[in-house]
């Protein structure tokens, strides 16, 4: 067999379907591909007026007209751009995939820049077939002596060209519908997917319903007829008082006549071609930005703040990003991100370059450099996207670090809602939590916003910070006496300990209110953390700040809520009998007591946690390990008495007394409802229990 060489060949019979069906994910999306292809040929001739090329009227105005004729079944695109002469329909449109815009790029590349060049690849027009039948095309070229070409196909892989009758510069193409796409003749169906990829376009789109009665001007005629002198009938009234006062009939208010002189209503584009993005920051107001908010995301809720994007070098991109008033739900969060290329809708929310945390916010992106693929609905691999998201993340960064030096105030007053913004940020992106952590701030017990370091040093100021260490390493030598640990691991871990910060956390300040209210009588401070995102964040802050460690207020008693205990065997034999009674009261076997002498004698019980024991259930419920045992995973809930309160003295001296047991379970079921809700059938038990304690004391 010899050796060939050669050029494959592809038939339009083979690849044609393909380009119709699997090109496009959206069939509506050939709107954008006809507009966008009008918006080029005006381009091109823009420049080369520019260029001096071309001589144009003085009363030429560019646009393109979109005529939809419900009746006929048909779409026109019509544009008064360059207009193609014989050879260039058969350059451009008989041969798939040979782009005109490139085609002019390339032989004006000394003289004209590509930025509002939209189509590069050729092949938008053969998205009219996904939903027509037949398309035909009418075109005059702009050069002088061009003769009109008419062009029509069915299906696509066959043509026919002749001469044609259009006497205006610029291209017609008409789409005969198929059956399946009649819906895109409806005047409400066509405006809406106009306004979804054109809605700021650079070249006004006008739109039109070929069936939609004509206006007429009437009552403008009989306006300057009443103008000229006609006769008028005089209408005459009088008043209470006796007061004559004349009306003349047919005369309104003057602006209603200067309403009728001017007759019908011009037409106006449907679309924005300088929409704020194209502005420079410094000429925005701030009622311009909240108005383009509304148009463009339909949200009547004032964004919280804004960023104006304005970048011209290494690559081009503008653009507005808003914070919302986000949700207080971390799941159920949505942002909106429109990206555009010149203008011209692209996606939303493509999360190559939007960093997946700016999801979140809504906003616009206009990027021309962006690497498309030949359908313009997704991005080409490119190292440059990558470069894209990392300068949004820093403008964004910026942003917040400015807000936090100079804005102080504001920061603070959009924290809540901002806040899950950027934690979630911080634990998505490296690059961005490294630039933010400074200015992370934390609401505290008083309703005042501190950062960790802040909150550190005043804890230190007060004397708790000591308190705080020794109450971890007691727990944590205890623990180590339990699992049987090495001598060495004990000494390890009792170091560490002695290292961190504690700071302590409240998850729902209704639920925790006890334990918020013994911390502020012993002038200890606690931080506000109540969204879910809180519990993830603050994992990866231990993480990444090793000396901190979070502890939730009502993970154990911290000895400065203890009095100094000197009889330890009196106590222990108080914790052993109790420990007893509660047991066999509860039908709770396992249940751990502690008995205390708690500084607040109005404090009967409470319950605790441990740290590590809690964010553990907290990470099955996450998972859906609702089948496991909690027990296997740590320890469960220890029930605190204070010996220092009566009820707990009377249950020890009184241990046989016909209403304890009742009064265990309800100090049992209190100290629960502070630290979480109740199960259904407890708190039953609950309410019927405290209607029998109500009984017993009304006798």
């Amino acid at each position: 067999m010899t050796n060939e060489h050669g050029s494959l060949s592809i038939n339009s019979e083979n690849i044609f379907p393909i380009i119709k069906k699997w090109l496009y994910s959206d069939h509506d999306i050939f709107f954008r591909e006809l507009i966008s292809n009008g918006s080029d040929a005006i381009t091109k001739l823009k420049k080369l007026e520019l260029m001096g090329e071309v001589n144009l009227p003085e009363d030429n105005k560019y646009k393109i007209d979109v005529i939809v004729n419900p009746e006929e079944k048909t779409l026109k695109f019509i544009d008064n751009g360059l207009g193609m002469t014989a050879e260039e329909v058969k350059e451009y449109i008989n041969q798939i995939a040979f782009s005109g815009a490139a085609d002019f790029l390339n032989k004006y590349k000394d003289k004209a820049n590509e930025e509002q060049i939209i189509g590069h690849f050729g092949l938008g027009f053969y998205s009219a077939f996904m939903v027509a039948d037949k398309v035909t095309i009418d075109t005059l070229s702009w050069q002088e002596g061009a003769t009109s070409v008419h062009w029509e196909s069915e299906g696509g892989t066959e043509f026919a060209m002749e001469e044609g009758d259009r006497e205006d510069r610029g291209t017609e193409i008409t789409l005969y519908l198929n059956e399946d796409s009649y819906e895109f003749a409806n005047e409400y169906r066509a405006k809406e997917v106009i306004q979804k990829y054109c809605s700021f376009m650079p070249i006004e789109i006008y739109f039109k319903n070929a069936n939609a009665p004509a206006e007429e001007a009437e009552e403008s005629e009989e306006s300057e007829e009443t103008d000229n002198g006609e006769d008028n009938v005089i209408d005459a009234s009088v008043d209470e008082e006796g007061n004559v006062s004349e009306q003349e009939e047919g005369k309104e208010d003057s602006h209603n006549q200067e309403e009728k002189k001017k007759g019908p209503k011009k037409p106006e584009p449907v679309n924005n071609t300088t929409p704020l993005w194209t502005k420079h920051p410094n000429d925005c107001t701030e009622e311009e930005y909240k108005a383009f908010y509304r148009n463009v995301f339909f949200d009547y809720k004032e964004p919280l703040f804004w960023i104006h994007l304005n970048m011209d070098y290494p690559f081009n991109l503008k653009g507005i990003l808003y914070f919302p008033k986000l949700n207080t739900e971390y799941d159920t969060l949505e942002g909106t991100i429109k990206l555009y290329s010149n203008q011209v809708f692209i996606a939303d929310n493509i999360k190559e370059v939007i960093p997946e945390f700016l999801m979140l916010l809504k906003g616009t992106i206009d990027c021309p450099d962006l690497p498309l693929n030949v359908s313009r609905s997704a991005l080409q691999n490119d190292g440059f996207v990558k470069k894209i998201s990392d300068y949004i993340t820093k403008k964004v960064a910026d942003k917040l670090s400015c807000m936090y030096k100079v804005e102080r105030e504001n920061y603070e007053k959009f924290w809540d809602d901002i806040s899950p913004f950027i934690k979630f940020g911080c634990l998505k992106d490296e690059k961005f939590r490294d630039k933010i952590k400074d200015f992370i701030i934390f609401k505290n017990l008083e309703g005042k916003y501190v950062t960790l370091p802040d909150y550190v040093k005043a804890s230190r100021k007060n004397g708790t910070e000591d308190a705080s260490a020794d109450k971890v390493e007691a727990a944590e030598i205890k623990e180590a006496a339990e699992t049987k640990e090495t001598a060495e691991t004990k000494e390890a871990d009792k170091k560490e300990t002695e290292e961190k910060d504690v700071i302590y956390y409240v998850t729902n300040e209704q639920q925790q209110s006890q334990y918020i209210n013994m911390f502020k009588q012993e002038s200890i401070d606690a931080l506000i953390l109540t969204h879910n995102i809180d519990q993830p964040f603050i994992t990866q802050l231990e993480q990444q700040e090793k000396t901190y460690r979070f502890q939730r207020i009502d993970a154990d008693i911290t000895d400065s809520f203890k009095e100094n205990e000197n009889d330890e065997e009196t106590l222990k034999a108080e914790n052993d009998k109790l420990t007893e009674l509660f047991r066999k009261i509860l039908n709770k076997e396992k249940l751990e007591v502690k008995v205390m002498k708690l500084k607040n004698d109005k404090v009967s019980s409470m319950i605790t946690l441990s740290e590590e024991s809690r964010r553990m259930q907290d990470m099955m419920k996450m998972y859906n390990m609702y089948g496991m045992d909690p027990g296997m995973l740590g320890s469960n809930e220890t029930l605190v008495l204070n010996a220092n309160n009566k009820l707990v003295q009377y249950i020890f001296d009184y241990g046989e007394a016909e209403h304890v047991p009742m009064i265990c379970e309800q100090l049992y079921d209190l100290a629960m409802l502070s630290h979480k809700p109740l199960e259904p059938e407890a708190m039953t038990k609950f309410i019927t229990r405290s209607n029998e304690i109500m009984m017993v004391l009304a006798k």
